[in-house]
C-alpha cells in the first residue's frame, strides 16, 4: 500500500471496531474539538494547552471507549473483542490503562516529591505544581507517541509507523469530520452505528484505487 492508502486503511480499521457507540463519537467529537484547541494554545498558552488536552481531550476521549464501547462479539466485523484488541495498531485499551497510570501518577509523584526524583532543579519547582505537571504531561503525551511509533517500526515497518504518528496527530480533524453527524444520531435515538455507510465509502475509495 501507499501512504495514503495505509493511513486510509487504519482510520477505517480504527473506526470500525472501536466507534460503533454513538454517545462514543459524541464524545469523540467533543474531544477532536478540544485537540484543535489544544494545537491553537501550544503556540499561545503550552501550560494550557497540555490541560485542555489531557484533562478535557483526552478525558472525554477514553471515557467514550471504556463505559460506552460495547466489548461483546462485534457481528458487524465478525470479530470478538479479543481479537479486535490484539490487531490494534495503536493503543489497546490494556496499553492505554498504562499509559493513563502515568498520566494520573504524574501529579502525585510532583505533591510528594516536588524535584521529581532530581529531574527539576530549584528555578522549575518554583514554577509550582500546575506548570511542572503540565510539563511533564507533554513529556508524556510526546513520548507515547514516539515510543509506539518507534516500536510500529520494529513490528510491522517504518512506513506503518509514520502513517500511525500521522494518523494520531490528524484524528482531530478527521474525527470531526466524520462524527459531526452523532448529536442527530442520538436525538433520533439511533445509539449505534451499523457501519453501512461507511462499508459503502470504503468499497467506493478502493474502486477509485488503480490497478496494479
Amino acid at each position: 500500500m501507499t501512504f495514503l492508502e495505509e493511513l486510509h486503511r487504519q482510520r477505517w480499521d480504527d473506526h470500525r471496531y472501536y466507534h460503533h457507540n454513538r454517545v462514543n463519537q459524541l464524545l469523540h467529537l467533543l474531544s477532536a474539538s478540544c485537540f484543535v484547541v489544544s494545537y491553537y494554545l501550544i503556540f499561545v498558552d503550552p501550560v494550557a494547552a497540555v490541560m485542555v488536552g489531557w484533562l478535557l481531550a483526552m478525558v472525554l476521549r477514553q471515557v467514550g471507549h471504556f463505559f460506552f464501547e460495547p466489548k461483546s462479539y462485534d457481528a458487524v466485523n465478525g470479530a470478538t473483542h479479543e481479537y479486535k484488541e490484539s490487531v490494534k495498531v495503536g493503543y489497546n485499551l490494556r496499553r492505554k490503562v498504562i499509559l493513563l497510570s502515568v498520566w494520573i501518577a504524574v501529579p502525585i509523584i510532583l505533591w510528594f516529591i516536588p524535584d521529581f526524583f532530581g529531574l527539576l532543579g530549584d528555578q522549575q519547582i518554583d514554577r509550582g505544581l500546575v506548570y511542572n505537571t503540565a510539563i511533564l504531561w507533554l513529556a508524556t503525551g510526546v513520548g507515547a507517541v514516539l515510543f509506539r511509533t518507534v516500536h510500529l517500526f520494529h513490528l510491522m515497518g517504518f512506513q506503518s509507523g509514520l502513517v500511525w504518528a500521522t494518523k494520531i496527530l490528524t484524528d482531530p480533524f478527521h474525527d470531526i469530520r466524520i462524527y459531526h453527524r452523532a448529536p442527530m444520531h442520538i436525538l433520533k435515538g439511533d445509539m449505534y452505528d451499523d457501519m453501512t455507510d461507511w462499508y459503502r465509502e470504503v468499497s467506493f475509495q478502493e474502486e477509485q484505487l488503480p490497478s496494479r
